[in-house]
């Protein structure tokens, strides 16, 4: 397990050098760069002025030069200063960072602990009428777009029934525990139910096909009770999809999550991100952006170890 570990981190750092490389160019590829803005905004600058200010910051240099002197500063923890907030671009981004992680954090354990039960359940007797009602709820969520299911429940529980807050991480003046949790339970809704709908569709097919082996049909022909021929025999082979599955929606939810953020006003990364490209802040959009790819990468690498952890064979390859 140990030399299975080491090997995927290191395909982590290879992918990432890469993907830095990468991101760096097409941000810097960007039709103009803050000297640019700055002068834009600022009639009273000359050309004179705006050469001597590129060559301050380096960007009067190759990108591949600017590129590899950016790259050895983030090996020593420098990222930048933020333009937009005039603080350094990791400051800005460990609130927003934690944000993210509590909306995320919570909706992939709310969706996938919604989606389990219900996979196991609708499998056991296919076509039939629970079965449908559960690809139908299924189906509904997988098509509903993030933003109007924001809107709706936006109108239903805090413009009609005046239940829940609209939007925001807390009421001004308060910021309490529970204030926080009522923040919290729309967003968090909205990304349960937008990603629920995947994970209960693929849950539900590896059961299927999963009863359908031999050996359950042994198991069975044993004596092996329902729920131990369910969980014992039968899920711990299906996991394996799911949790594919399950690891490519916790890297996308880190990004993903702008369109909630935005609906709701949630100071997340999603909304950070997509403010620093609008903004032209080079360092934060950038170090938002390689953030989501480590984020994807670990939660990729997450999946090998689960993999490994259910089936060991994995491990030994």
């Amino acid at each position: 397990m140990t030399r299975f570990i080491v090997l995927r981190l290191a395909q982590m750092a290879a992918v990432l050098a890469v993907m830095s490389l990468v991101i760096y160019a097409l941000i810097g590829l960007m039709a103009g760069d803050p000297i640019d803005v700055m002068i834009a905004s600022n009639p009273h600058l000359t050309a004179a002025d705006a050469a001597r200010l590129k060559a301050l910051y380096g960007l009067d240099r190759p990108l591949l030069e600017r590129y590899l002197a950016w790259a050895q500063a983030a090996l020593h923890g420098d990222f930048g200063y933020s333009r937009l907030y005039m603080k350094p671009a990791f400051e800005v981004m460990a609130p927003r960072l934690a944000n993210t992680a509590i909306l995320m954090g919570a909706s992939f354990v709310l969706a996938l602990g919604m989606a389990l039960p219900l996979g196991i359940a609708a499998s056991r007797k296919p076509g039939s009428a629970f079965d449908g009602c559960v690809n139908l709820l299924a189906f509904a969520f997988i098509s509903v777009p993030s933003f109007w299911l924001a809107l709706m429940l936006i109108l239903v529980f805090a413009v009609s029934l005046g239940l829940l807050p609209a939007g925001g991480i807390a009421t001004v003046g308060d910021g309490g525990v529970l204030d926080r949790l009522q923040h919290l339970v729309l967003p968090v809704a909205t990304l349960t139910l937008a990603s629920m709908g995947g994970h209960l569709r693929y849950v539900r097919a590896a059961m299927i096909e999963t009863l359908g082996q031999d050996y359950i049909r042994t198991a069975r022909a044993k004596g092996a009770g329902e729920l131990r021929v369910l969980l014992g025999h039968a899920l711990r082979n299906a996991l394996i999809p799911v949790i594919t599955v399950a690891a490519l929606s916790f890297g996308s939810l880190f990004s993903g999550a702008l369109v909630t953020e935005t609906m709701f006003a949630y100071p997340g990364m999603g909304k950070l991100i997509y403010d620093a490209v609008l903004g032209n802040d080079y360092n934060l959009a950038l170090a938002g952006l390689l953030l989501a790819t480590a984020m994807t990468l670990v939660a990729n690498l997450g999946a090998d170890i689960a993999y490994a952890a259910v089936d060991p064979r994995i491990g030994q390859r």
